[in-house]
């Protein structure tokens, strides 16, 4: 059990049939009147964020969201499978369980797999990837302005925006949480 009075950051609880966790919180004493907590939570399966307040003596049920690493095997028409790295099961998921960040994600990359009660939600993949340009134009010699960049395809069909000095072959890091070009590996 979770009580409201000891929210933290990060804490997950039950509220409603949903899975919250607490983003921010606060504990208000007004002076005239019984203290509270305000809260802004976020849904851990759609996203979606509240605010909300509660008497710090309220009660509610912890959430137990499990992260666990699989291994991305391949994908399937519309299903992705994943291994487990213990006990070698295989796990199909459907394409709309992965984040939008799932495209920078090669085959035999281990991800952390987001569940609660069994039920899969959503796929983590590692915060940064080395991955190859297949496809870019080619530098433009004396094109030397600063943060100059060109369009490349990467080997798992994704686009980003690279520097001008990087080529076919070059393989490169990559930020999955922004999509954003770092540096060569």
């Amino acid at each position: 059990m979770v009580v409201a009075g000891d929210f933290k950051n990060g804490v997950t609880f039950e509220l409603d049939g949903q899975v919250m966790q607490v983003v921010e919180f606060q504990h208000v004493k007004p002076g005239k009147g019984a203290a509270f907590v305000r809260t802004k939570m976020k849904n851990v399966i759609t996203g979606a964020v509240t605010e909300r307040t509660f008497n710090p003596t309220e009660k509610f049920e912890s959430a137990y969201v499990e992260r666990k690493d699989m291994q991305y095997l391949y994908n399937d028409g519309g299903l992705y499978y994943f291994m487990d790295e213990e006990t070698y099961e295989q796990v199909p998921l459907d394409a709309n369980k992965l984040s939008d960040n799932f495209k920078f994600v090669k085959e035999n990359t281990v991800c952390k797999i987001i569940s609660y009660k069994g039920n899969v939600f959503g796929v983590e993949p590692p915060f940064f990837v080395e991955l190859e340009v297949t496809d870019t134009e080619p530098g433009v010699r004396g094109d030397t302005a600063t943060n100059v960049t060109k369009s490349a395809t990467l080997e798992t069909g994704a686009q980003i925006r690279v520097p001008i000095f990087i080529n076919n072959g070059d393989v490169i890091k990559i930020d999955t949480r922004t999509g954003e070009y770092l540096s060569r590996a």
